[in-house]
Order: C-alpha cells, then sequence, then structure tokens
C-alpha cells in the first residue's frame, strides 16, 4: 500500500528517534525544567510529527519523565515507527513496570510493526493488572488475530464489548478484523455503528471509507474522504481504491499486516 494511504491505516495506527543524550545543561549548568503541564496539553493536540519532535526533546533532557517516553511512543507509532516506540517505552518500563499505559503502548508498537507477538506478554500483564479496562482486551484481540489465533481474538474482544458495548475503537479493530478475513459488509456495519458514537475519531471515518470504496461504494466514500483530507490526498485514496474495488479482499490474499501503509 502507497503511503498516501496513511490515513486508511487500521485503527491502530500506528522520524526515528534520536539516541539518548545526556540531558543539555542551561546556562551555569542548570538542567531545564519540563514544559509546563499546560503546554504538555497544548502539544498533544499538534500533529504526530510536531508531538514527535516536542516529547523527543523532553526525554532527552528528562530521561526519567515517563510521560514523554508514553507521548513520544504514541507519537511514532501514528508516524509509521513502530520499532523506534518500542524501544522508547520497553526502556521507560525498565524502571516503571506496572505501568499500564506503557504496557499497553508496548503492545501497540509491536502491534504496528507488524511483531504482535512481541507484544502480547506486555498486553496481558496490563489486562491482569486492570482487567476492567477495556482498551487492554480491544489490543489483545488484535495482537491474537495478527498471530493468527482467532478464537482468541473473538474471546477479548468479547470481553472488551462487555465492558464498553459502544466503544469507537474497539468496534472498529474488530470491524478491520472482519475486513482482513474479507468480510467488508460486517466490517461496514460494525464501523457504521462505530462512526455514529459522540467519540468516534476521524480514523473511524477513514476506515468506513475504506470498506465502502473496497466494496465499490464510491459514491459514499469519496464524501467521506473529501470530508476528511485535503484534496490531493482525497484524490490518491480514491484511486487506489478504485483499482482495488474489483477485487475482493480475501482474493487477493490480503492480511491484518498489509492493510497498513
Amino acid at each position: 500500500m502507497s503511503r498516501s494511504l496513511a490515513v486508511l491505516a487500521t485503527a491502530l495506527a500506528l522520524a526515528a528517534p534520536a539516541a539518548a543524550q545526556t540531558p543539555p545543561a542551561a546556562a551555569g549548568g542548570a538542567v531545564s525544567a519540563p514544559a509546563s503541564p499546560e503546554r504538555r496539553a497544548e502539544i498533544e493536540r499538534a500533529d504526530a510529527l510536531t508531538r514527535s519532535v516536542f516529547w523527543r526533546a523532553e526525554l532527552a533532557a528528562h530521561p526519567s519523565d515517563a510521560e514523554a517516553a508514553l507521548r513520544l511512543a504514541n507519537a511514532l507509532i501514528e508516524l509509521g515507527q513502530g520499532e523506534q516506540a518500542a524501544t522508547i517505552a520497553q526502556a521507560a518500563l525498565a524502571a516503571r513496570p506496572m505501568d499500564r499505559d506503557l504496557l499497553m503502548t508496548l503492545g501497540r508498537a509491536h502491534i504496528a510493526r507488524g511483531e504482535a507477538f512481541f507484544g502480547i506478554a506486555a498486553l496481558e500483564q496490563a489486562r491482569d493488572l486492570q482487567p476492567g479496562d477495556w482498551r487492554a482486551w480491544s489490543l489483545l484481540g488484535v495482537a491474537y488475530q495478527q498471530v493468527r489465533r482467532p478464537a482468541d481474538a473473538e474471546a477479548a474482544w468479547a470481553e472488551g464489548l462487555r465492558l464498553a458495548p459502544e466503544q469507537p475503537a474497539l468496534l472498529a479493530n474488530i470491524a478491520m478484523a472482519r475486513l482482513t478475513a474479507g468480510d467488508a459488509a460486517a466490517a461496514e456495519t460494525l464501523l457504521r455503528r462505530a462512526a455514529a458514537q459522540a467519540g468516534a475519531g476521524l480514523k473511524v471515518q477513514q476506515n468506513l471509507a475504506l470498506v465502502l470504496g473496497l466494496q465499490g461504494k464510491s459514491t459514499e466514500a469519496e464524501a467521506l474522504l473529501r470530508r476528511n483530507l485535503p484534496p490531493d490526498q482525497a484524490d490518491a485514496n480514491l484511486a487506489w481504491l478504485q483499482a482495488r474495488a474489483a477485487a475482493p479482499l480475501a482474493a487477493a490474499g490480503r492480511t491484518w499486516d498489509s492493510l497498513r501503509p
């Protein structure tokens, strides 16, 4: 899949970070203070590349800053740098081995790089630390699906749905599994259900456009893409969808991994 289709990745999504450096010293040898909570909150509303630059600098200046490590890893996953994200999350976990968010981010990073097997232990640990959190179940379903454990994936998603029946990200993850199995109609139903929720993000809309386009429902797919993307990106994605619409997904031999750019 071309890089122009990054916006049509799975719900998980997914600039290599510089190596850890000695914290830069200010004049007189003083180490700069971490950015304020207000500044950090503001940065989290920026694009993934901007966030990665900011959090990389924060982590370089403050290597023990768990929030900086977590945020940087998540930004790198969005940029398609799953391997680097996994390295950062793993290093942060050495100091905070029971941090559920870091454990889940490590799992996400391995899923994003197509090596979910290496993230399952972290995700299972996160699940065991708080079994009532739907996020760990959702990610475990994706990981199990990627390593060809469909029964375990379905069980994980069933528990996630019991905990959060209308959670858009969870519904989207299940939908993409249905799509990779060749059942685009089931994927469409789940994504429409996800898109109707108040917390649905842009990724859900883009995945719905993907599913619609692959079924030849080009008018609605185009409307969604043009609503959410700049014209050149929408044009590139539409061209890709039109070229693929005639070939059934299962017949093309596509897998969960190959749906990622």
